[in-house]
């Protein structure tokens, strides 16, 4: 619910914060007060356009801000929740819309304290106020909503569910369908190229790893005659000659063992001079097994050479590394497999997708079905509703038609021998169409002419859909232009019936609507020095009887109209 309004330099007013209640709360004042500058206001905050003249005079910036509760209304909340997740914005108990409009013409949007841009705030709001009467912000005039609508107050929830996920199932087996078509017609022409480019890669055949053994090969075998000097060299060094380490370490060896004898402090040193004779022989066998390895074969040098430079021309040609060029044979592998077989995996999708297909048209038949039923239950309750509010010849149908396809390859349900399209929610398209005047044809509901006998007829659908629609504030705005007595009591008997499932604000002159208020708010012009401001107070149950007498009367209260007062308040 719509928790407190606080209004800052904005038109005539000043600063002002209203508290609004649970239930039907109703504004009154007199005419040129402010009490649609409050409405203005609160549009200003749910995302509605805005310029600098809105600003009071004086001062840099308007800034208008709506606190919404989210406790007892959880389930109207569930699709606002949905926009705070797609926008990373935090969402607690509370929400807090703000809007600020400077005398620059700029504008600045907060959700949460979270800097948003327009769209998002008209977003948030489009799902938490709905406005009636003077204003634009009204969704039973966006065509959209009407089937969100008609499926809410036909309860088909479960049945839509199952049908979307039917549906986005056939549309992903179509969509592979599609892709593998296009692809087909793309790898043949192709496929001389693919052959051509693995018959290259098979006939060179490399393996995992081969390129890295070739050069190492290669440059062992290209240094094979220096390595060999080399090892010999060393291997004298090691062992192999009669000054060569071993023998030394050996020699050494014996002059420590005539030294333990004499003293065994050596020890240690006598293990690590045998340790190091060890090491060096090892090393020395080492190098002996190394060199014996060697060899001299031109012919096999030329060939590794051969070899090495296959490999380097893949590599070039397919990515430059040897892993590329064998993952490219497998991508090569698979493409040819897949254009050999392209005729029995269109088959077997066309197969699938046949069968979802039909599927969907069985569970888009059964919905529209029960959209039918409902509608004629939802015609007969606004039209019973709108002869209570005073539209006696009103007529309202709720068109339920569909949209006729000549692309086969689409998905579509048949409807005799027409092709109609499916989608998300079914093949039916709707709209709502009214008349108000006896002898006129009904006209969408989006023509009509907006003032009092609109407001009307969005009261008459939102007391029908009241349990369905999700918006938990609503707004009515003068919506008792050009109605009294009997019919004023009838509005006011509907918006008390409608504020049992929604939060509604209603402006309203007539004291037949006024009586039925959980709380009256009335907007006051007060003039200070030179400056005029508009207030509002919330009235005790005792201001209220004197408001509502003066709404009768006029400024001057009788006796009569105190009574009156008081009867209409069911005091």
């Amino acid at each position: 619910m719509l928790n407190e309004l606080h209004i800052k330099n904005f038109a005539i007013i000043e600063e002002l914060t209203i508290e609004f209640e649970r239930g039907l709360n109703i504004i009154t004042g007199e005419t040129g007060a402010g009490k649609s500058i409050l409405i203005d206001a609160l549009s200003l905050a749910i995302g509605e356009r805005a310029n600098s003249e809105m600003i009071r005079s004086g001062s840099e910036k308007a800034i208008v801000e709506a606190t919404f509760k989210i406790a007892n209304f959880k389930l109207q909340f569930a699709n606002v929740k949905s926009v705070f997740k797609e926008n990373e914005i935090e969402c607690g108990d509370e929400i807090l819309l703000r809007r600020e409009v400077s005398t620059k013409g700029t504008s600045r949007c907060f959700v949460n304290d979270a800097q948003v841009s327009v769209s998002v705030l008209k977003a948030i709001g489009d799902e938490l106020v709905d406005l009636h009467g003077q204003h634009e912000h009204q969704s039973l005039l966006r065509k959209e909503k009407h089937r969100e609508y008609l499926d809410q107050f036909a309860n088909i929830e479960n049945e839509l569910r199952k049908y979307s996920e039917t549906f986005f199932h056939a549309r992903k087996i179509l969509n592979e369908k599609k892709l593998l078509e296009q692809k087909e017609s793309q790898l043949k022409e192709k496929l001389s190229l693919f052959q051509f480019q693995l018959s290259e890669i098979e006939k060179v055949n490399p393996q995992v790893g081969e390129d890295e053994l070739l050069e190492k090969e290669i440059r062992k075998l290209q240094n094979g005659e220096k390595i060999y000097e080399l090892t010999t060299s060393l291997y004298e060094i090691l062992y192999d000659n009669e000054n060569a380490i071993s023998v030394q370490l050996k020699l050494a060896q014996k002059k420590l063992d005539e030294l333990l004898k004499l003293d065994e402090s050596f020890s240690e040193i006598t293990k690590e001079i045998i340790s190091a004779t060890a090491s060096v022989e090892e090393s020395a066998n080492s190098i002996q097994r190394y060199r014996n390895t060697l060899e001299f074969d031109e012919k096999k040098i030329d060939e590794m050479r051969i070899r090495a430079g296959e490999i380097s021309l893949l590599k070039k040609k397919f990515g430059g590394t040897l892993e590329t060029v064998l993952a490219k044979r497998n991508e090569l592998e698979q493409e040819i497999s897949l254009v050999e077989n392209f005729e029995k995996e269109i088959q077997k999708l066309s197969s699938e997708f046949g069968k979802a297909r039909v599927e969907c048209e069985k569970l888009a038949n059964q919905i529209s079905d029960k959209r039918i039923s409902a509608s004629k239950k939802l015609n007969k309750a606004i039209e019973s509703s709108l002869k209570e509010l005073g539209i006696v010849n009103g007529i309202f149908e709720t068109k339920i038609f569909q949209k006729e396809i000549f692309n086969g390859d689409e998905l579509y349900a048949t409807i005799g021998k027409k092709r109609v399209a499916l989608f998300s929610n079914g093949f039916d398209e709707i709209e709502f169409f009214v008349s108000t005047n006896k002898g006129e044809e009904p006209k969408p509901l989006i023509d009509v002419a907006s003032g009092g006998e609109i407001s009307r007829i969005m009261l008459s659908l939102k007391s029908s859909l009241a349990k369905a629609d999700t918006t938990p504030v609503l707004i009515f705005d003068e919506i008792d232009v050009g109605i009294s007595g009997r019919i004023a009591q009838a509005v006011g008997k509907s918006l008390k019936q409608l504020s049992e499932h929604h939060q509604v604000i209603s402006i309203t002159h007539l004291p037949q609507i006024t009586g039925f208020a959980d709380s009256h708010f009335v907007v006051e012009k007060i003039e200070n020095g030179k400056r005029t401001a508009t207030s509002i107070r919330k009235l005790s149950e005792k201001e209220r009887v004197v408001e509502i007498a003066k709404l009768m009367s006029g400024e001057k209260v009788t006796d009569a109209a105190l009574k009156s007062a008081k009867e209409l308040m069911n005091k």
